[in-house]
């Protein structure tokens, strides 16, 4: 497929994943499996994009994709199909401390644009420094160096109190602790 056809396709999934998903979650009822479906439909949709692009109504293609999908799984009994090998330890999820979760977003919040933009695209999104400098239109040692104030800022905000991740301890000195 080419670049051309491939960034249509992305546009078109950006765009409607958030409808296919909730058609998918009130058809299957459980999200898990409404995440399968949507994901089976996009693969249908992409080995097919000239076909959707060229229909009249390409959401309504999608729809049909989707609801089909959804019949051939419950006529075919694809999930009682499948027999897992062993068995699937129910532990316990890591606790959450919701007030160091505010204390975050609050510092986050207090950032000026450009530094909250870059942690956003940085440790949210994932993207690397080139494609933040991409996205926000300047230089890589400019979205290094504004990534670097901004963890400052929020290490400072949070204060020593604080957990500076899921390791629970900071190991990156801090410039307070430089010699």
């Amino acid at each position: 497929m080419s670049r051309s056809r491939d960034a249509e396709y992305c546009e078109y999934v950006a765009a409607r994943v958030s409808s296919l998903r909730r058609l998918a979650a009130v058809l299957c009822d459980d999200r898990q499996r409404a995440d399968d479906l949507v994901q089976a439909t996009l693969t249908k949709l992409y080995v097919h994009w000239g076909r959707v692009r060229e229909a009249t109504h390409p959401d309504a293609y999608a729809r049909t994709v989707l609801v089909r999908e959804f019949t051939q799984e419950r006529r075919s009994l694809w999930v009682k199909r499948v027999s897992l090998v062993g068995r699937v330890s129910d532990s316990p999820a890591a606790a959450v401390d919701h007030d160091a979760v505010l204390d975050l977003r609050a510092a986050v919040a207090a950032l000026p644009a450009r530094q909250r933009a870059t942690l956003v695209l940085r440790f949210y999104c994932d993207l690397n420094v080139d494609q933040c400098a991409e996205v926000l239109g300047c230089s890589p040692g400019t979205v290094k160096s504004q990534t670097a104030r901004a963890l400052e800022a929020v290490r400072r905000a949070l204060g020593p109190g604080h957990d500076a991740g899921p390791a629970g301890g900071n190991t990156t000195p801090t410039r307070s602790d430089r010699p």
